[in-house]
């Protein structure tokens, strides 16, 4: 309270009264602009409950501040000044609330001092928002009229305000029903850790994130199918009968199965849906937009695989709930995806579960978190898709050419010599006896990627589609040269996942913007340079130099001859 004081006097709205708003505006910049940034998390109790309050800011540039705060959530407070009813950012914080699939909503009617504590003002606020909101799917909602800076009805009721006969704010937070479906629902644990102290004790630990286990329960372990049952239960203090949701324990079991980190323990009689494909809603959190088909690193519970955003069906428009056409997602919008995961992963809808159906998505360059998503069911037509067993191997293939197949992925500047090296290079294995083929990016755009421009969304996709094919070639006992600028890192990385360490070779060909101008055998800087040829590499769309290039070229003061020399010693 002395802080309080202090602080009320320094940045406080109130003249001598104490600001309560500085309780969660911590930033330095947040009370010199009487707005809330980022998340606030304070801590409370009362004889009756605990509770952590997440204070997020309602302004739509931070709509993943909201989203953040509202994740873990399990009811929204929605402020609305009694002045001004139900405005568009009203209507735009329910929608993200609905999203995070919070069901509890306390509208917060607030300033009714300044109102002349008018029951027909409430009403008509309250008339307006509950039809928008149920429609929403928000199953609870409690209207209250308050002032927070008289205290109206936020722990005693009001004597301003008779005609209310509701709960007052602390009355309904204390006793507000928010046990969830996940509590009530089958047994579900991501495991997290395997906990093995010594020769004589193997335990699987994690945190019970739905249902209970009892010792003795079959359970399944996902997403191998494997049987076993509960032998005992251990949590701190020792062993226990059983666990429920919430619980941190440790489980040992019957048999020596397999398991490991982002496996998720489930009851044998209810396990949930594994898959590799999804449609969910995204919320975009990185700077630089989502690109579909870019690899990005998704993290599910204790679960991390690679995967990548195959289609954007629409962006959601958070203030009109609008379906709007996107080939992209910029910063703080959201959208409805399918999701194309690296490995089948345990799920459950959002709605369902949060724990198995939400996840974020981590550039896997920087580590930065670039997307949170909620997943709402499964692709049930990639699920009818599987891989045939083939009765030729890969090895049997090669074999037969009496060849290491491998890919020779050459990048560079327009203009760098990667076409003219790649062609020396295929002469050079033509005449070893070696079975190629080339695949150069001009070549494949008057087919396979015809449909392709030049934005960073469609570069993606090209990189992708090329990637694709040439390990399908070196499947098939080839050694394939492949000429693409590819300018972005993660592109690259992304073809570089889909071989083996041995069967890639990342070259680059390192040629001064310059020479390459100078040079310009196709016309294209000039017309870069006069504004005809927009989105051009290294005008005005980037080259991201690669990180550690398998074999680096120099070009300066050499023959295409000399530099395809160089990569051929470097062939497996």
């Amino acid at each position: 309270m002395r802080t309080l004081e202090a602080d009320s006097r320094k940045f406080g709205t109130q003249g001598d009264r104490l600001d309560f708003a500085l309780l969660v505006d911590g930033l330095q910049a947040e009370r010199e602009q009487g707005i809330t940034i980022d998340v606030a998390y304070r801590f409370f109790a009362t004889a009756a409950r605990r509770f952590i309050v997440a204070d997020t800011p309602g302004h739509e540039q931070y709509t993943r501040n909201m989203a953040t705060g509202a994740s873990t959530a399990d009811l929204a407070v929605i402020l609305v000044d009694a002045r001004k009813g139900v405005l568009t950012q009203t209507r735009r914080h329910t929608r993200i609330v609905a999203l995070m699939g919070i069901k509890h909503v306390l509208l917060a009617v607030n300033k009714m001092d300044l109102v002349d504590c008018s029951r027909e003002v409430f009403s008509a606020i309250v008339e307006s928002y509950l039809p928008f909101a149920a429609a929403l799917g928000v199953i609870s909602i409690q209207p209250i009229p308050i002032s927070a800076l008289e205290g109206d009805h936020l722990v005693a009721p009001s004597a301003r305000m008779p005609w209310y006969e509701g709960p007052t704010v602390i009355s309904y937070l204390e006793t507000v029903d928010v046990t969830g479906a996940p509590v009530l629902g089958p047994m579900r644990m991501p495991v997290q850790w395997i906990n093995r102290p010594g020769p004589d004790f193997r335990g699987v630990a994690g945190r019970l994130c739905a249902g209970a286990v009892h010792s003795g329960d079959r359970v399944r372990v996902l997403p191998s199918g494997l049987e076993t049952r509960v032998k005992t239960i251990v949590a701190w203090g020792g062993e226990r009968a059983a666990a429920e949701a919430g619980d941190s324990v440790t489980l040992t079991l019957d048999d020596e199965v397999d398991v490991s980190r982002g496996d998720v323990i489930v009851a044998a009689t209810a396990p949930p849906a594994v898959a590799d494909q999804f449609e969910a809603r995204l919320l975009w959190m990185g700077e630089h937009n989502l690109i579909p088909g870019r690899s990005y690193l998704l993290k599910m519970h204790s679960k991390e695989v690679r995967a990548s955003v195959t289609t954007i069906k629409h962006r959601i428009d958070i203030g009109s709930d609008a379906q709007l056409a996107a080939k992209t997602l910029a910063l703080n919008e959201i959208g409805v995806i399918n999701l194309s995961t690296a490995q089948p992963v345990v799920f459950e809808p959002y709605a369902v579960n949060r724990t198995l159906g939400a996840f974020i998505l981590i550039d896997p360059l920087t580590f930065e978190t670039v997307g949170a998503g909620m997943i709402d069911f499964a692709l049930r037509r990639a699920s009818n898709v599987h891989w045939q067993a083939l009765e030729v191997s890969a090895p049997a293939r090669a074999a037969l050419k009496q060849q290491q197949p491998c890919c020779v992925w050459l990048t560079g500047l327009s203009g760098s010599g990667k076409s003219s090296i790649a062609n020396r290079l295929e002469q050079r294995l033509y005449a070893e006896g070696r079975h190629t083929y080339l695949l150069d990016g001009d070549n494949l755009r008057h087919g396979l990627n015809r449909d392709l421009g030049f934005t960073e969304a469609d570069r993606a996709e090209n990189i992708r589609r090329v990637a694709e094919v040439a390990r399908l070639m070196v499947d098939a006992g080839l050694i394939v040269i492949v000429a693409f600028i590819s300018p972005f890192c993660a592109e690259r990385r992304a073809a570089r996942d889909l071989f083996t360490a041995s069967t890639f070779v990342e070259v680059f060909v390192d040629t001064p913007l310059e020479e390459c101008e100078r040079r310009d055998p196709k016309g294209l800087y000039a017309k870069a340079r006069s504004g005809a040829l927009p989105n051009f590499t290294g005008i005005d769309s980037p080259y991201e130099l690669p990180e550690s290039p398998d074999v680096h070229l120099v070009t300066t003061g050499r023959s295409p001859e000399e530099c395809a020399e160089q990569v051929f010693a470097r062939l497996p």
